[in-house]
């Protein structure tokens, strides 16, 4: 179990929902919990329920992220964790009513949802390879992506998601194969229906239909056992290159 009192650790998308209650406890396990997410106003309000930092960053863009990573360091320290939850999710066809899907929504979801994550990664891990080793097996940090289910079993609508989420699992292996020469281990989660405000705000027989797809148990997913699979990563040191799912055991269909 690595001891997380007073270590740095980020989260990205952390204004709200999976990412907030990730942000939260890792800070009960006593870290240094940096808030990065694109609406400064939610960030804030994470930060300040868990005595973290806000930090305004667009995952997309490599200065943005460059200058958000230097104030994390300036004012916690290099992050030995780095969880990434930012995403975005608009659901448009190939060939729908009013034409051809957007090219630009396609190439937004893309780089918000695959580039983002790259992004972080990237420039994280070059933080932590600078680090010294805080175990027997020369561990300097993890980082934990966020794919989804959709990434196997995408939806009609969903081409850009699945594609942005695809790529995310495409990313681990090789990723953590490269950074294994720094002592730092990558992972992914694929949440299947995790519930969030959008499911939570539909009406109760759409809840109950979609609950009921998933095999056991019959519900959404809760934010804090995303939350819990990301803390179990962190301790466990033989979890690297992997990516697991999230779901019940649901396997989504077309619509």
């Amino acid at each position: 179990m690595m001891d997380l009192n007073d270590v740095a650790a980020l989260v990205t998308g952390a204004g709200s929902g999976m990412g907030a209650v990730t942000a939260r406890m890792l800070a009960e396990r006593g870290a240094r919990v940096a808030v990065l997410d694109l609406d400064l106003d939610r960030a804030r309000q994470t930060a300040a329920a868990i005595g973290g930092l806000a930090v305004s960053a667009d995952v997309s863009n490599g200065p943005s992220v460059e200058a958000a990573l230097q104030q994390v360091v300036d004012e916690l320290g290099a992050p030995r964790v780095a969880v990434s939850c930012a995403g975005i999710a608009p659901a448009a066809r190939i060939v729908g009513r009013e034409g051809p899907h957007k090219l630009d929504l396609y190439q937004q979801v893309i780089n918000v949802n695959l580039v983002g994550t790259f992004n972080v990664l990237r420039l994280a891990s070059a933080r932590m390879a600078t680090l010294e080793p805080i175990s027997e097996s020369g561990s300097r940090g993890v980082i934990v992506n966020t794919a989804s289910v959709s990434a196997y079993e995408g939806q009609i609508g969903q081409a850009a998601y699945s594609s942005s989420k695809g790529g995310v699992v495409a990313l681990t292996l090789p990723a953590a194969r490269e950074l294994a020469r720094f002592g730092i281990r990558v992972m992914t989660i694929a949440p299947g229906l995790i519930g969030t405000p959008m499911l939570l705000n539909m009406p109760a027989p759409v809840q109950d239909s979609l609950a009921g797809q998933v095999p056991f148990p019959q519900r959404f997913g809760r934010a804090e056992e995303f939350a819990e699979l990301v803390l179990h990563i962190i301790d466990n040191e033989m979890l690297n290159g992997e990516v697991i799912r999230l779901d019940g055991a649901i396997r989504m269909q077309p619509t």
